[in-house]
């Protein structure tokens, strides 16, 4: 499964949420260097939607804000745990 999401580094705190046009936006403290940026969006993720780090993988836009990441595992098993988190968050 692949997703599609805008980068905010250098933001005040974590968090991700969707935009009024129903994109996902990660905003992280890192800075974009070194991949620290990259490494915060992953463990975003990976804690908004309780998956392993290991299950993602950027894939396109590694030095952008708009980056694409694959997600491993049962695309149902992913896609539930994402619909909970759009749920719980509007």
């Amino acid at each position: 499964m692949t997703i599609q999401l805008r980068v905010q580094p250098r933001a005040r705190r974590m968090a991700l949420e969707r935009t009024p046009e129903g994109a996902l936006k990660a905003a992280v403290t890192a800075a974009p260097e070194d991949g620290k940026a990259n490494d915060a969006v992953v463990a975003l993720l990976a804690q908004a939607w309780r998956l392993p780090k290991s299950t993602f993988e950027i894939v396109r836009g590694g030095t952008a804000r708009e980056k694409t990441l694959m997600v491993a595992g049962d695309p149902a098993v992913l896609a539930d745990r994402i619909a909970e988190w759009m749920r719980k968050n509007g």
